[in-house]
């Protein structure tokens, strides 16, 4: 599970924005639920009923300790932080919500849903994925720049965005838990990219671990080795110089000779990791 921001909404955020957002006693007002329309921009997809029903019965024992924090929109006010106390207050049967009301542009609106939400425990990696990917997007940050600024390796963020590329389906099984981080990672290194739902699904009907489905991909693909084989097979100095070209490179590197010509192939799964590759070859996108 995601373990939230290492730096925080600080790191992206000037200070005197983020005391804006304070619960200030005499700024906090009494909004009618009825009042209140969801964020368009957040990024959750799945709220757990369970979850929501448990900080409902919360509520009903405490009331709302913190306010949610809305902007106004016309003669109703959409909500920017804390929608999962909305949901919580409406099951509650509560017919109020104490809310700051604030001041805010959509781009600061969408920006907050989703720094917000990515600093909760229980994002799921695939939501954390489309999290680092609309801020990547909306704030034109490359890979690099958006790890610094939150505290992260940029391989932690390359690694969650890889997952986007996986199938829908497969998507969908990570983040209903069905599958790991870990197995959609390993899934991503099947070279026969129309199999992975295939695999995915004898994933779960076998209850595959990890390791058990590193090693299924690793046969699959030496039986697309042998069947893609040409007549010149490589010798053990191409298969050296392939190790040592995928250490380099941090991705799949092959090596395809014929008799009288041959050519390197070095695989890139985004516009960032192919910068990536371009600066380690010291050249510049025109």
């Amino acid at each position: 599970m995601a373990r939230g921001l290492g730096k925080g909404i600080g790191a992206l955020f000037p200070t005197e924005t983020l005391e804006n957002l304070q619960p200030n006693e005499d700024q906090i007002e009494k909004i009618d639920l009825q009042k209140l329309i969801v964020n368009p921009f957040q990024p959750r997809k799945k709220f757990e009923d369970e979850a929501i029903e448990e900080l409902a019965q919360s509520i009903k024992e405490h009331g709302i300790i913190q306010p949610i924090v809305v902007r106004k929109k016309g003669k109703k006010y959409e909500i920017v932080v804390g929608e999962r106390r909305f949901r919580a207050a409406k099951l509650a049967n509560l017919t109020e919500i104490p809310a700051i009301i604030r001041d805010l542009t959509e781009n600061q609106m969408m920006e907050l849903a989703i720094l917000e939400n990515l600093q909760r425990e229980d994002l799921t990696p695939i939501e954390e994925a489309e999290a680092y990917q609309s801020l990547i997007e909306k704030l034109n940050f490359t890979q690099e720049e958006l790890a610094k600024r939150l505290g992260k390796s940029r391989p932690y963020i390359t690694n969650h965005l890889r997952l986007l590329q996986l199938p829908d389906s497969v998507i969908q099984l990570i983040n209903n838990g069905e599958l790991s981080m870990g197995h959609g990672r390993t899934l991503l290194g099947l070279k026969n990219k129309r199999r992975i739902p295939e695999v995915a699904d004898k994933v779960l009907k076998q209850s595959l671990n990890v390791r058990q489905l590193e090693a299924l991909i690793k046969q699959l693909n030496e039986e697309v080795s042998r069947e893609t084989e040409k007549a010149v097979k490589k010798d053990i100095f191409v298969q050296a110089t392939e190790t040592q070209l995928r250490e380099r490179f941090g991705t799949n590197v092959q090596i395809k000779k014929s008799k009288n010509k041959g050519k390197i192939e070095i695989e890139f799964y985004s516009e960032d990791d192919l910068e990536r590759i371009l600066e380690i070859l010291q050249l510049e996108q025109e």
